[in-house]
């Protein structure tokens, strides 16, 4: 059985984002795959202080983190998954700042020792990722107009993912409490499903 673990970045559990990893999820359970969703306002993340000790160590293995927050556990998570669907928001046109905290976290699994001009990642993509992003524009404005969808393929190519599938989820800003179209839901489930195999 497959594990896919969903991570997404919004402040509101009710909101479009995550609905739309949640049905990701839904599709990857109805293809027999194991489904946790993580919610990044829930978790003790710090704010990464650049400190950059976690990219010194040669090797594959991602460098740690010398904060004692949540971040490890919250790795180990991902890196036991099989595959991850990645969520966020659309603010101001980027991912939330939630989001980015977690992003910016991520370092350890570069190799960028001092007096290097470059990262260099420590292991090449072995799992599937699905990105998923809600917005007030039209989806399809996402890529031309905002860098959500950017830092949703770095986030995935950092956890060592490979996207599959991008969902950019558009016209969300017309009332208060909008729902996810059904057309939607179901292009989410689909991409769920293929997580799974």
């Amino acid at each position: 059985m497959k594990t896919v673990i969903g991570i997404v970045g919004s402040y509101r559990r009710s909101g479009i984002a995550v609905a739309a990893v949640e049905a990701v999820l839904e599709g990857a359970r109805e293809a027999g795959a194991k489904t946790e969703i993580i919610h990044l306002v829930d978790q003790n993340l710090n704010f990464c202080n650049n400190c950059r000790k976690c990219t010194q160590k040669p090797g594959p293995e991602r460098g740690r983190c010398g904060q004692l927050d949540g971040l490890e556990p919250l790795l180990q998570q991902i890196e036991d998954a099989d595959a991850v669907v990645l969520g966020s928001a659309v603010n101001y046109g980027s991912v939330t700042a939630i989001f980015r905290k977690f992003m910016e976290r991520l370092t350890g699994f570069y190799y960028w020792p001092w007096g290097q001009p470059l990262p260099k990642l420590r292991k090449p993509p072995s799992r599937k990722a699905v990105l998923v992003a809600s917005s007030g524009m039209p989806g399809f404005m996402l890529p031309l107009f905002t860098d959500v969808p950017r830092s949703l393929r770095i986030t995935a190519n950092l956890i060592g993912a490979t996207p599959m599938s991008t969902l950019w989820m558009g016209r969300y800003a017309w009332q208060a409490r909008c729902r996810l179209l059904p057309e939607d839901k179901q292009r989410a489930m689909d991409a769920g499903r293929k997580l799974a195999v």
